[in-house]
C-alpha cells in the first residue's frame, strides 16, 4: 500500500494546491490513498462542510486538529460524514477519533488521530485515545496511519516510540515546518515530526508576515490573512506491506504549485 499524507492545508491556496496536484501525484507515484489535514482550509482557521466536500474530490479521507471547532456547522457534519476526523482525545465531541478507508483492492487503511497536551488543551491522554481507537478498528485492519496533531516534538517522537511495531505510521502536524527526520523506526513504523503545510510558503506558517510580526512586536491582537503567492504542497509518502501492516518506506515530499 502506498499512501500520501498532505500536511496542514492553509486557505485558498493551500486548497488550490491539493485541488491541483493530487490527482497527477496519484499517478506518478503509484498511490493508493490520500490523506489530508484539512484543519486550516478556511481562511487559515477551521474547516466548513463545503470545503471538506470540496478536498474529498482529491483525497480520501480528511485529518483535522484543534481548529476543527472554528465553525459550528462542522458538528453535524462531523457525524454523518466518515471519512473526516477530530482528535480522539476530545471529551464528548461530535464525530469520530478514527476512521477507515480501503484501498481499489479492498485492503483496509485505519486513520486515527490525537492532540498532544503539551503547549496545548488539557485533554484526554493521547496514548490511551490511540489504543482505545486502534482496539475500535479491530485485527482486521493491519494498515494504520496515526496523525498526531502536537507541538511539541518530544511529545510525537515519545508516542512514535510507543506505538513502534503497533501501528504503520506516526506522522505529526500543526507545527506547519515540515521536518527533516523521517525514518522507519525498529519495530516497522514510520515517523516524521511534522509532514509540514500545504500552502504559500512566503508567509509566517501560511498567514501575512507583517500582521505576525506586528502580533510579536506589540503583543496585541491582529488578525489574520492568508498569504499569497509561492504555493507549496507538503507531506509524506508511506509504503506499507499489506499483510504485516510494517512499513516500509518514508519518504518527504515538496511540490511547487505552478502559478501560471
Amino acid at each position: 500500500m502506498r499512501i500520501l499524507y498532505v500536511g496542514d492545508v492553509v486557505g485558498r491556496p493551500g486548497r488550490r494546491a491539493v485541488g491541483d496536484l493530487v490527482p497527477g501525484l496519484r499517478d506518478e507515484l503509484g498511490l493508493d490513498l490520500v490523506v489530508v489535514n484539512c484543519e486550516n482550509a478556511a481562511a487559515g482557521k477551521g474547516i466548513t462542510p463545503d470545503l471538506a466536500s470540496e478536498l474529498l474530490k482529491s483525497a480520501d479521507l480528511l485529518t483535522s486538529g484543534n481548529h476543527v471547532w472554528q465553525y459550528r456547522a462542522i458538528e453535524p457534519y462531523l457525524e454523518r460524514e466518515t471519512k473526516i476526523v477530530r482528535p480522539a482525545n476530545y471529551p464528548n465531541a461530535p464525530g469520530r477519533g478514527s476512521s477507515v478507508v480501503s484501498t481499489r483492492s479492498g485492503v483496509p487503511l485505519g486513520v486515527i488521530q490525537v492532540e498532544g497536551r503539551v503547549f496545548m488543551r488539557n485533554l484526554e491522554c493521547p496514548f490511551l485515545a490511540i489504543e482505545r481507537e486502534r482496539e475500535k478498528l479491530g485485527p482486521a485492519v493491519r494498515c494504520v496511519l496515526v496523525d498526531v496533531h502536537a507541538e511539541a516534538t518530544s511529545e510525537k517522537q515519545a508516542i512514535a516510540w510507543y506505538f513502534d511495531g503497533k501501528v504503520s505510521a506516526v506522522i505529526g502536524t500543526h507545527t506547519h515546518v515540515q521536518t527533516a527526520d523521517e525514518r522507519l523506526l525498529p519495530g516497522g513504523t514510520a515517523y516524521l515530526t511534522d509532514a509540514g503545510m500545504t500552502g504559500p510558503y512566503d508567509s509566517v506558517i501560511g498567514m501575512e508576515a507583517k500582521a505576525s510580526i506586528d502580533r510579536l512586536l506589540t503583543q496585541r491582537r491582529s488578525a489574520h490573512e492568508v498569504a499569497n503567492g509561492n504555493v507549496w504542497l507538503c507531506g509524506v509518502v508511506i509504503e506499507i506491506d499489506e499483510a504485516s501492516g510494517h512499513a516500509t518506506h518514508v519518504e518527504r515530499l515538496k511540490r511547487v504549485v505552478d502559478e501560471g
